[in-house]
């Protein structure tokens, strides 16, 4: 059975994550096991904006597993410079490669990646929607460190309403039972409508507090995020918003034993330096972590062995897409197309913005 797109991780089953979890875990045990598990294989990396986790994680787990890469960290460095369009480059690249990662700044630009692509595509993040192999990260840091991905307490800090890493997050421990969350932010970048819906429809408890102090003593993770300077209209409005939330020693003196603090990186100023000493702040063993995960996900796609239920009925509207960060306004010659969204009503299929 194909195994299709890995677009956004909910498009998978919790059972197919813990098998997921349980193989990077085999592997982070005995990697020598795998060390020629995709010989002859090639994964097309295509990074239309800055990334060095994301892309050196992939780059180095297809590597570890034996197969070779090829791609493009800069799309001045490829015939996007000359104005060729994301289908084109999809259809010519994916008779190249087995697989393909894909990050773009347009919501929406991996699923209308995959349309074109005769090679299977991951999302390494579209814009400010998901990133869902981030999130496989955190889950195979949490499973590894904590032992459990049921009943935390989890915080979410910083840049809600922008952060995909947050709303891939959220997603998915939503779908394991007894979690709550405490999320921490300026009204202006507080948690997006859509995210708090769905946080309700799985019966997750939720609040909104205005900083750390108010609730660190309570947590066992604390997720933190950086300001992103990209997702903003103007230096000004970025400025506005920088360096209001900053975990520091003195606020971790407040926090429980069992705290862990993760954080997908970059980070600018939200985590104090001194932090790092801390034995639980986790953020550099959750970046390495994230590449056995990536190993595991690369081995099961190629192997035909996890079921991705990414594909969705759609239909052509006239009606252009709501949201201005929507991949088919930069990319004109993409049909319109809308879905059903969780609550019947119709909503792209690239970005999910409800029409």
């Amino acid at each position: 059975m194909a195994c299709g797109n890995l677009l956004d991780l909910n498009d998978c089953s919790v059972e197919e994550w813990i098998g997921l979890i349980n193989l990077a875990n085999d592997i982070y045990v005995n990697p020598r096991d795998y060390i020629h598990r995709c010989d002859g294989r090639v994964l097309a990396t295509l990074f239309y904006e800055p990334s060095t986790r994301t892309q050196m994680s992939f780059q180095a787990a297809m590597l570890r597993l034996g197969g070779q890469i090829i791609g493009f960290d800069n799309p001045v460095n490829s015939s996007v410079s000359k104005g060729e369009t994301l289908m084109d480059t999809m259809q010519i690249v994916s008779n190249y490669a087995d697989i393909m990662v894909i990050r773009h700044p347009q919501e929406g630009a991996a699923r209308a990646a995959s349309l074109y692509s005769t090679s299977p595509v991951i999302n390494a993040g579209d814009g400010g929607h998901l990133h869902p192999t981030q999130t496989l990260t955190d889950l195979v840091t949490l499973s590894m460190t904590k032992g459990t991905l049921s009943g935390l307490h989890i915080g979410v800090c910083g840049d809600l309403k922008y952060g995909r890493t947050v709303h891939s997050l959220l997603k998915a421990m939503s779908r394991f039972p007894g979690n709550r969350f405490t999320f921490i932010s300026t009204p202006e970048l507080a948690l997006p409508a859509y995210c708090k819906n769905l946080l309700n429809a799985a019966g997750c408890p939720f609040e909104e507090v205005p900083s750390i102090e108010d609730c660190i003593g309570d947590l066992e993770l604390l997720y933190m995020t950086r300001i992103q300077a990209e997702r903003f209209s103007s230096k000004e409005a970025y400025e506005k918003q920088r360096g209001v939330f900053i975990l520091t020693e003195e606020k971790m003196k407040a926090a429980r034993s069992n705290l862990a603090v993760l954080h997908p990186l970059p980070r600018v100023d939200e985590i104090e330096a001194a932090v790092d000493r801390d034995p639980r702040a986790l953020y550099f063993t959750q970046a390495k972590l994230g590449m056995y995960g990536r190993m595991a996900l690369i081995l099961r796609m190629l192997e035909d062995d996890i079921v991705i239920h990414s594909e969705r009925d759609y239909r052509l509207t006239e009606n252009s897409c709501p949201n201005p960060h929507c991949i088919t306004h930069l990319e004109r010659k993409l049909p319109h197309n809308v879905c059903k969204g969780q609550d019947g009503e119709d909503i792209c299929l690239y970005c999910e913005t409800k029409y």
